[in-house]
């Protein structure tokens, strides 16, 4: 066990609460949410930031020490990385992503260039009970995830937003539908569901006004897989639900075909008949028709609405309506539009708020 100096805390770590020094053991256990303390070793001029437990982004050197998680990631536009078998000071691993999931990459996207690399110099060591002098290994997050939980939301409604692929919307729409629905004078409260570990989605739901914000990453998982989203998705309704908002709203992370278990969600019939209202986000119109397609014919879900890059435009707006037969909005130009459509299809009206001095 020895100290060590950290530059950076990646937001990943963000309920360890760790300061600037810590202590590091070389014994590493290879497992999801463990977290290790690394050193980079070269400089990027591209995808060279890193989400700290602020929720800034903050640029990444060579020579910096960091502390992150390890996992693995399967993103269709960034790195795909594994867990590692095995670690030992001194061994190089990646930064797959901006939240600081460490592993071994696999596959690079060429618009991101090659990714960190960094040299490994220890399991993050915690030390839960005052006086203790041995450490355990620290770890995103201590809260269990129970496989098998009931899901009861309390009739809260719930709107799901799923895309046909990572960068189609998504939170686009999430952030134009909180924020309406607070406007119009409800509490709402949202989440992220499946993906990799980064808050800055749930943290522009926050800035948009959701109340309460929670993630799948505050169960100690770094990336979702359809395992464990079914779980994690019952657990962070059943979570919200029981402080009583007026409506949930809750992102679907990747696409409806990733690797991240959306799919397996979407499957989960006792989540479905939780699900009020469906919002389908698609980068153009024949992702958007094959994304209500899916929906509708294998998993027996009816799109409430269309949005994302595909409704950019009327062009787009028409060919879906015409060819989906389902309604088109644009969370950038249509925030409002879409907020009261979802409102009034959950069956909640507008509520009159009162001013604060």
């Amino acid at each position: 066990m020895r100290s060590v100096l950290v530059d950076k805390i990646a937001s990943v770590a963000v309920q360890a609460d760790l300061g600037q020094e810590i202590r590091v053991s070389p014994e590493i256990p290879c497992e999801e949410g463990v977290l290790v303390a690394v050193e980079v070793l070269n400089n990027k001029s591209r995808y060279n930031t890193i989400e700290l437990t602020s929720g800034r982004m903050a640029e990444v050197k060579k020579g910096d020490v960091v502390v992150g998680a390890l996992g693995h990631r399967k993103a269709l536009f960034g790195y795909s990385g594994h867990l590692p078998t095995k670690l030992a000071p001194g061994d190089t691993v990646q930064l797959l992503n901006l939240g600081g999931v460490i592993g071994i990459c696999d596959s690079i996207n060429p618009s991101h260039g090659d990714p960190f690399n960094c040299k490994v110099l220890g399991c993050v060591l915690d030390f839960p009970y005052l006086g203790q002098r041995v450490g355990v290994p620290a770890r995103v997050s201590t809260e269990p995830l129970k496989l098998d939980v009931p899901l009861d939301t309390h009739g809260v409604p719930v709107v799901a937003i799923a895309g046909t692929c990572m960068n189609s919307g998504k939170t686009a729409a999430a952030c134009a539908i909180v924020s309406r629905f607070r406007h119009n004078g409800l509490t709402v409260d949202a989440f992220k569901s499946t993906g990799v570990a980064l808050r800055r989605d749930i943290l522009a739901m926050e800035d948009s006004g959701a109340r309460h914000i929670a993630m799948f990453s505050d169960f100690g998982i770094c990336a979702t897989t359809s395992k464990n989203a079914p779980a994690l998705t019952r657990s962070l309704l059943n979570e919200l639900s029981d402080e009583k908002p007026d409506a949930i709203v809750f992102e679907l992370g990747d696409g409806l075909l990733g690797a991240y278990g959306v799919e397996a969600i979407l499957r989960d019939k006792e989540i479905v008949s939780q699900i009020t209202a469906m919002v389908l986000c698609a980068n153009d119109p024949v992702g958007a028709w094959g994304g209500a397609k899916l929906l509708r014919e294998e998993l027996g879900i009816d799109p409430t609405v269309i949005s994302g890059p595909a409704t950019d435009n009327q062009v787009g707006i028409d060919i879906i309506r015409e060819r989906s037969n389902v309604a088109a909005l644009n969370a950038m130009t249509s925030a409002a539009e879409l907020g009261d459509l979802l409102q009034a299809s959950i069956g909640l009206g507008h509520r009159t708020t009162k001013a604060t001095a």
